[in-house]
């Protein structure tokens, strides 16, 4: 992939879709081939925060500051930069146990924007959100990556909008995996509605894998894992 991409995870539930972002971050080692990086500024945004439901009585704006003093960030308007990018600003004084769900995503991905990463990977970034915050969540997505020029990985279930919104679509089934366009997958499911498995090696945008090129500043190269 290139720096500046937005790729789309998708495949059925038990497809592999975890495991590959989990290779992708270096949680796991490839069996056999290789996963390679040029950039250790990468951000993780997961499925469930780990602070939505807590009673702990912390407002958005101190653990966002927390969050900067860990990674030894000397700007204190960070904070108000990545709650701006946002559009959090008004729930910075909130504690951070009464935001709704889609506030409390909204507050996970300020986290991940502080020290202005290169790469963003979320898992399904939509889960457990109501359909309009859901929409507010993409098009902020969609603007870090198209006016902000930050590269996006996200493990999708919510097909339209990764359809939407990504530059490509990266399809796991039987065990192999394939980059196509969003034109491309949307043809793909048409033609393979009802059937239970998907022939890749036939499909016109398979692909090996992820190809890399060096001079990309977050190209990854992901082949046989």
């Amino acid at each position: 992939m290139h720096s500046g991409d937005y790729i789309s995870i998708v495949g059925d539930n038990g497809s592999g879709k975890s495991t590959l972002l989990r290779l992708i971050l270096g949680f796991l080692t490839p069996v056999k081939g290789s996963i390679t990086c040029n950039t250790n500024n990468i951000r993780y945004v997961s499925q469930k925060n780990d602070f939505s439901h807590a009673g702990f009585p912390i407002t958005v704006h101190e653990i966002l500051d927390s969050y900067r003093k860990l990674l030894n960030i000397k700007d204190k308007h960070e904070v108000n930069r990545v709650l701006e990018l946002t559009h959090m600003t008004e729930f910075k004084d909130r504690l951070i146990s009464k935001l709704s769900g889609g506030q409390a995503q909204r507050v996970s991905i300020a986290r991940a924007l502080i020290g202005s990463p290169d790469l963003i990977i979320l898992d399904e970034p939509s889960t457990g959100i109501d359909r309009k915050s859901q929409e507010g969540i993409y098009a902020l997505l969609r603007t870090l990556n198209q006016e902000h020029h930050i590269t996006i990985i996200s493990v999708e279930h919510n097909l339209e909008m990764a359809l939407a919104n990504s530059t490509n679509i990266y399809h796991i089934a039987n065990g192999q995996g394939h980059l196509c366009s969003p034109e491309q997958y949307a043809c793909e499911i048409m033609h393979n509605t009802g059937c239970n498995s998907v022939d890749h090696e036939n499909c016109s945008c398979f692909t090996d894998g992820l190809k890399a090129q060096a001079h990309d500043t977050t190209s990854k190269e992901v082949r046989h894992v």
